[in-house]
């Protein structure tokens, strides 16, 4: 509770979900791993992991979805960004076996500014983490520079802006000021920013969407 206001403040609040901090942000990402292991489980189907692909995960928030995917890596390698400290910290000490066994790597930065050589990858995923990309339209491009040719990029969220949202969803997409595309406008971002065979997915009965890019 604030001391100045008597104001309540969630743990969402405090720990800042575009870039998590502190001990309210461990308790969210450590929150995020579990909510969003069902959506994520749905979206790694589309993303046709080989035994020696070469994935990045981009927001990879709490390391969940990392430690996922490195159980269908034998011979490739896994990356992950996210431009909070804390998030890079909570990531790594998910993975560390997979990082000591030089299986993956996991570092501090953002959409906006790839450190890696155009092609590097050809699987690449986000997850629950566009809605805080800075600038959409040009950090797409800079994910397809990434991206191999013939490589799958996804976009995973559990909510998009053709979704019946509760007031609370409403409300939370204001608050943090989420950006939130309907279906045709991630179709729209995609292929504007040269990503070519867009498949949009959605799943019934729930608000899940996984926006498909290749190269």
């Amino acid at each position: 509770m604030s001391e100045n206001t008597g104001k309540r403040f969630s743990v969402t609040e405090l720990g800042n979900p575009g870039k998590p901090r502190g001990s309210a942000g461990k308790e969210m990402l450590c929150g995020m791993n579990e909510r969003h292991y069902a959506v994520t489980g749905w979206a790694l189907g589309f993303l046709e992991l080989l035994p020696d692909s070469r994935v990045l995960d981009i927001g990879c928030g709490g390391g969940e979805t990392l430690r996922r995917m490195a159980g269908y890596i034998k011979d490739g390698h896994l990356t992950g960004v996210d431009h909070s400290p804390l998030s890079v910290e909570m990531s790594i000490a998910r993975n560390r076996e997979s990082i000591d066994d030089g299986k993956m790597d996991i570092i501090c930065a953002s959409v906006s500014e790839l450190s890696f050589e155009n092609d590097s990858f050809d699987r690449i995923i986000t997850v629950e983490s566009f809605y805080f990309w800075p600038d959409p339209e040009n950090d797409l491009r800079e994910v397809l520079r990434v991206l191999d040719s013939g490589g799958i990029f996804l976009i995973t969220a559990d909510i998009h802006g053709d979704a019946e949202l509760s007031g609370e969803d409403r409300e939370n997409i204001a608050k943090y000021g989420l950006f939130n595309p309907t279906i045709d406008e991630f179709r729209k971002l995609l292929e504007n920013a040269g990503f070519r065979e867009v498949k949009i997915h959605t799943k019934e009965s729930t608000n899940w969407i996984c926006a498909e890019g290749r190269k």
